[in-house]
């Protein structure tokens, strides 16, 4: 496994553009080797900048969208639409623009299609194993100032998940209460992890997940990528120095 790599960008936006020009470059390079390429997106705003980003990336015109394959780490146990689901923030900021194949889009169940959250991971779990091809070539992450990832908080019982690549979360200490969260386990097998952070308020956050603070202070410590573990950042959250 890979040791993490801080890159720090000068604020937000800058931030935004080069996480698109380099997942342009990544989802060339998994095209030059394989039928597909596999990314996994994150939420929040840097999610939805990173898709805005990607519509003005030169690079991205020389990929071939209806070659990548595209997951979501995780996802709040909403309704199709909700404006909370991570999928509807991104169809929010232009997903629907970049010309991916629509049954390449794999998106998380709700209760509209699903009795529960452990019903939801498992199907889920299924569709990652029965058209996923093995592995991510870059998983995306936002980072909590807690240190968490995806669904997956510090010290919760979801966060301790094994032997799985999806599960049901209860009791989030962020709302949502019920998620659903690819398991610290799935999210390690990419070539690359990359963590995207802005906010000073997530600086400390940042510190922990490169000193490789334990997993009861970070979530963001337990997932790396086999090639590359980047910390892509913004001023803000660059971590102080000494």
């Amino acid at each position: 496994m890979s040791s993490p790599v801080l890159v720090p960008h000068p604020d937000k936006e800058a931030l935004a553009s080069g996480i698109a020009a380099r997942l342009a470059t990544a989802v060339l390079d998994a095209q030059a080797r394989k039928e597909l390429a596999e990314i996994s997106l994150t939420g929040g705003s840097m999610g939805g900048l990173t898709i805005a980003a990607l519509l003005v990336e030169p690079a991205w015109a020389a990929v071939d969208p209806r070659r990548v394959q595209v997951w979501w780490g995780d996802e709040r146990w909403l309704p199709r639409g909700h404006p909370e689901r991570n999928d509807t923030q991104a169809d929010e900021a232009g997903i629907r623009r970049l010309g991916l194949d629509p049954d390449l889009v794999h998106r998380v169940p709700g209760p509209d299609e699903s009795d529960s959250p452990e019903e939801a991971a498992a199907e889920y779990a299924r569709v990652v194993q029965a058209r996923g091809t093995g592995d991510f070539d870059v998983v995306m992450l936002g980072v909590g100032p807690d240190g968490h990832v995806a669904s997956l908080f510090p010290g919760h019982p979801a966060q301790l998940t094994s032997d799985a690549v999806a599960v049901g979360v209860h009791d989030s200490p962020k709302p949502p209460p019920e998620r659903v969260s690819l398991t610290i386990e799935c999210l390690s097998r990419s070539e690359q992890v990359w963590f995207l952070v802005s906010g000073q308020d997530k600086s400390a956050a940042v510190r922990d997940g490169l000193d490789g603070a334990p997993a009861e202070r970070s979530t963001a410590t337990q997932v790396t990528g086999r090639r590359a573990t980047l910390w892509l950042v913004d001023e803000a959250a660059r971590p102080v120095s000494g």
